[in-house]
């Protein structure tokens, strides 16, 4: 993402187990990363192809990693073989989502 850009909001619906918030994935990319945020979906690049849900297993990976929480607390809602996924992460805030991925909050 590039810093020089205003804050970008992301929009998500918090439950008291987690908060669940729509990606769109852009597989096989060159690099793992979150590129920003287009519409209500945060724009995630992966290196996966959408194969074997390579792509799934990689998406839930990146944000256990990013967002420091197990991989068994995130799942994919809806979405497994389309590029628009709903993820849900149990454990976590909206807040804290919002904080570790460097976008401002939008319920």
């Amino acid at each position: 993402m590039k810093s020089d850009s205003p804050a970008q909001v992301l929009k998500f619906t918090e439950s008291p187990v987690g908060v669940q918030f729509k990606v769109h994935v852009q597989p096989r990319a060159s690099r793992n990363e979150i590129c920003g945020v287009q519409g209500d979906e945060l724009r995630l690049r992966l290196t996966a192809p959408p194969v074997d849900d390579a792509a799934n297993r990689l998406c839930i990976e990146f944000f256990a990693d990013r967002l420091m929480v197990a991989k068994s607390r995130i799942t994919i809602a809806s979405g497994k073989k389309s590029r628009h996924k709903t993820i849900k992460v149990d454990g976590i805030d909206g807040d804290r989502l919002a904080s570790i991925l460097g976008l401002a909050t939008g319920e």
